[in-house]
């Protein structure tokens, strides 16, 4: 396994990590998800990611209660949460980033994943009926509290992400270490020209979801549409009809050749073309089957045949290059 700094912090993420959406606690029994734990942290993952929205709480239940048993060293795995959804709850200050959520939030994260602290936490989304110094400030509480370690976004603009980092710098206060934004082969232009200048001057570090795109870069809806997959669970209509169309399966179809040529899958080539990315510092993997993460585990081993031939050949299929304005 290789480790990267987590951004300008000194925290160091396992480039290949493993994620809990849509799976711990709903498509997968408790025991499949003790096995992808294992595995992964077998294969040298070290940071586990949640969130208090999957599976509305009960997703962080079922970690917690496989780390209490596994009972590993905690010093030697991350555990993130985040806030913002809720737990399915939906009275008023049940959601959103308000100074009350967001502490009520952190304690049903430790209390449901039986941990003293999280390593990461995330706010969600952006909260606009929110002052963003309210948001920065509990944050900031909570690191001081040793609650939580660093703290971050998800699906944030750059200049959101920038005014948090302003309003923390007038105030003397920590500003936001990571961002979780969706970044694939076919979702390139926030990691890839948005934030492109936040990573120069605040060093943001980037735990990247989706890099199969919901399955489709696994290749399995080329030829029949399986039903045992997220794409066609109940409530995620919305998914399915954003992931899967007829372009991109044509493209689909073009990189399996290049993973074929290169002797590998095509969801190793997926996840190592987000790997070759020097600006993502951990890739969150999603699995439901112990197999299908083994074979993802095994991505950086196609990073060294990613050359710029190669690479060129993946650029031409996907013909979606983002534009990068010259400053």
């Amino acid at each position: 396994m290789e480790y990267r700094r987590l951004g300008k912090s000194g925290l160091q993420v396992s480039t290949l990590s493993l994620g809990s959406w849509l799976t711990f606690g709903k498509q997968i029994g408790d025991d499949v998800a003790e096995q992808l734990m294992i595995t992964a942290y077998e294969a040298g993952v070290n940071f586990f990611d949640n969130a208090e929205i999957y599976a509305r709480g009960q997703s962080e239940i079922v970690m917690g209660k496989i780390l209490k048993k596994l009972n590993w060293d905690r010093t030697s795995y991350v555990v993130s949460s985040k806030v913002f959804f809720g737990d399915g709850r939906k009275k008023p200050n049940q959601t959103g980033l308000s100074r009350k959520h967001v502490v009520e939030a952190c304690h049903d994260a430790l209390r449901r994943l039986q941990v003293e602290y999280l390593d990461l936490f995330f706010c969600h989304r952006p909260d606009k009926n929110t002052p963003i110094e309210e948001t920065v400030r509990t944050m900031n509480d909570l690191i001081r509290q040793g609650k939580i370690f660093y703290w971050g976004t998800s699906e944030w603009s750059a200049q959101e992400i920038m005014e948090a980092h302003m309003v923390a710098e007038k105030y003397g206060l920590i500003g936001p270490t990571m961002e979780q934004p969706q970044y694939n082969m076919f979702h390139r232009d926030k990691v890839e020209v948005e934030y492109g200048q936040i990573y120069k001057t605040v060093g943001l570090g980037t735990t990247i979801w989706s890099p199969l795109a919901s399955g489709v870069l696994t290749g399995k809806y080329l030829n029949d549409n399986p039903t045992d997959t997220r794409l066609n669970m109940d409530g995620m209509e919305w998914l399915k009809e954003r992931s899967l169309n007829e372009e991109k399966n044509k493209k689909v179809k073009e990189l399996k050749k290049i993973a074929d040529e290169l002797g590998t899958s095509l969801p190793k080539l997926a996840v190592a073309w987000c790997a070759a990315n020097p600006n993502v510092s951990t890739i969150i993997l999603g699995a439901s089957k112990v197999h299908h993460l083994e074979e993802t585990l095994e991505s950086l081993e196609v990073l060294p045949l990613l050359t710029e031939e190669v690479m060129s050949k993946i650029e031409e299929v996907l013909n979606n290059t983002p534009f990068r304005p010259a400053f």
